[in-house]
């Protein structure tokens, strides 16, 4: 994780969990004036609009008073939905048996783009079975993971 996500999600994970929110991950996309700081809340009972609405309000409180993004950048507070990305060997962990997406930052089996289903996770390594192959992937490796959802 890049280290102003890595500020960021410290600087931010108190103040969701004190509204009792999980942070679930973040995101930085920049893009010159229109960067994009992306927030994904959960909990157990899940997440309306309205608890996006609160979150937003109490982190862009703080991200005024911090001020740790030193250009302009709109920010996004939303649940990670059914298709979640995933950001962290835990959350991989809980989705051993379903299907995810991978985009890899190097490609592995010839491939940047992988779609398989997680078999097992052992520390920082990922096990994709991709069309019967198991693949092991370096979880720095991963630019970024989405579950896929089951309909």
């Amino acid at each position: 994780m890049a280290t102003l996500e890595s500020k960021l999600e410290a600087m931010l994970r108190p103040t969701i969990e004190a509204l009792e929110f999980q942070l679930w991950g973040l995101e930085f996309v920049k893009a010159g004036k229109h960067s994009t700081l992306r927030l994904f809340i959960d909990s157990e009972q899940g997440v309306n609009v309205e608890d996006c609405a609160n979150a937003s309000r109490q982190v862009s409180a703080l991200l005024d008073v911090e001020d740790p993004i030193p250009s302009e950048y709109t920010l996004e507070v939303s649940s990670p939905g059914l298709d979640r990305p995933l950001f962290n060997a835990e959350q991989y962990q809980m989705y051993i048996g379903d299907e995810v997406k991978v985009q890899l930052t190097m490609p592995v089996a010839g491939s940047r783009n992988l779609r398989g289903t997680v078999v097992r996770v052992e520390g920082q390594m990922i096990t994709l079975d991709v069309s019967g192959n198991e693949l092991i992937i370096a979880l720095d490796n991963i630019r970024k993971g989405n579950l896929i959802a089951k309909f």
